[in-house]
């Protein structure tokens, strides 16, 4: 407790620690089609991959109890990023892998209501809980991000800017991945950091 209490207290990442997700989640490759799902929103609409073909696609893998996230929304970086990218018909989806009893987990209606306090501007908030769709993308921690084009290949993969740690104020000045990658990408032009290490919480996996 006393470890946890001093990586928030000084903003330091608290990344998931190899042995607990070894084995487990896939790596999917940089340059070749991402993995393909079918997830339920927080209304019991289903949406797939499939459905956004011809689409930018950002992920998102989001935990509210998380400081690191409560950082991004905190400020409103995150749902600034997602109204901002929506206008350019860019399909943002926030993607939960908590499993139920863990940090972060929802039923469908209170987590809707939770979009609602925290101002969530994406497309959809998917649902999954069983972490089948997170293990598939090898999603580490919340937040973590990826890119899909609309041929639907993965782009990038990895964390939302260069500043690993929960402090509000950490936000002004960052590179941000993120953004960079949809620039480059968006332009015509390669990705020039296609993957990089995300920080965060662990995700609760079932």
């Amino acid at each position: 407790m006393r470890v946890v209490a001093a990586l928030l207290l000084f903003g330091l990442p608290m990344l998931a620690p190899a042995s607990d997700l070894s084995g487990q989640l896939q790596d999917p490759e940089i340059g070749a089609p991402s993995p393909t799902f079918t997830l339920p929103d927080t209304d019991g609409r289903e949406h797939s991959l499939s459905d956004y073909a011809g689409k930018w696609v950002v992920l998102e893998w989001l935990n509210y109890g998380c400081p690191f996230v409560q950082k991004h929304y905190g400020s409103g970086n995150m749902q600034k990023l997602q109204a901002e990218y929506g206008r350019k018909g860019v399909v943002w989806l926030s993607v939960v892998s908590s499993a139920p009893g863990e940090q972060g987990y929802y039923e469908a209606a209170e987590m809707g209501a939770m979009n609602e306090t925290n101002g969530n501007q994406a497309a959809a908030v998917l649902l999954d809980p069983e972490g089948v769709v997170g293990r598939a993308f090898g999603a580490r921690t919340t937040p973590q991000m990826y890119l899909i084009d609309p041929g639907g290949v993965l782009l990038y993969n990895g964390a939302i800017d260069d500043r690993p740690s929960s402090r509000l104020s950490d936000i002004d000045g960052a590179q941000n991945y993120l953004v960079q990658a949809m620039s480059e990408a968006m332009s015509g032009n390669p990705v020039s950091q296609p993957t990089t290490q995300p920080y965060g919480c662990s995700v609760k996996y079932k």
